[in-house]
């Protein structure tokens, strides 16, 4: 075979002994990887003979060193498998059937906080602008700016709002607590 102008005769005999190894042991090395259990055979596979391949040049003993080497780095990756294995969290599915937990709803914890009247009664006791800058910052999620300009007030007074509506919810939860 004749060496191409890129490359020397060496890195041609290299192309072939790498090309031969893994034609001959890819279909073995993926063998021993999927009888092992190893989750992704064809990846680790792969970086078994990406690691072959950059140890091929200093490489010694033929047919027989590529082979030995090559089961031993498909080795080394099996077990950095099973030691990253052991480190991961086993994931199970949830199931929400299954899972007897349960935890009331923000709205249900609140809504009983306010007894009969309900949250929407008690936000009907604010004043307009009040309820309107409690249900843009805190429903909405909007941002002071943002709702400022919605309402067409300036932030501090949209802050001034949203301070005396939350005071005068807070009034409201304690009344409705002390009549409970």
């Amino acid at each position: 075979m004749v060496a191409d102008q890129r490359g020397s005769r060496d890195d041609v005999t290299l192309t072939e002994q790498f090309t031969d190894a893994y034609l001959q042991l890819s279909p073995r090395v993926l063998g021993y990887l999927r009888s092992h259990g190893v989750d992704d055979p064809e990846a680790v596979t792969q970086d078994v003979f990406m690691t072959l391949h950059s140890r091929l040049a200093t490489l010694s003993g033929g047919a027989e060193g590529i082979r030995t080497l090559t089961f031993s780095i498909a080795h080394a990756r099996l077990v950095d498998h099973y030691r990253a294995a052991s480190r991961r969290p086993v994931v199970v599915p949830f199931d929400p059937v299954a899972d007897p937990r349960t935890v009331p709803s923000a709205e249900d914890v609140h809504g009983s906080r306010f007894g009969e009247r309900g949250v929407m009664t008690v936000l009907s006791e604010l004043g307009d602008d009040q309820r309107e800058a409690v249900s843009l910052r805190v429903v909405a999620g909007l941002s002071l700016e943002e709702t400022a300009e919605v309402m067409g007030r300036s932030a501090g007074a949209v802050k001034q709002l949203q301070r005396r509506a939350l005071l005068a919810l807070r009034e409201l939860l304690e009344e409705g607590e002390a009549d409970a």
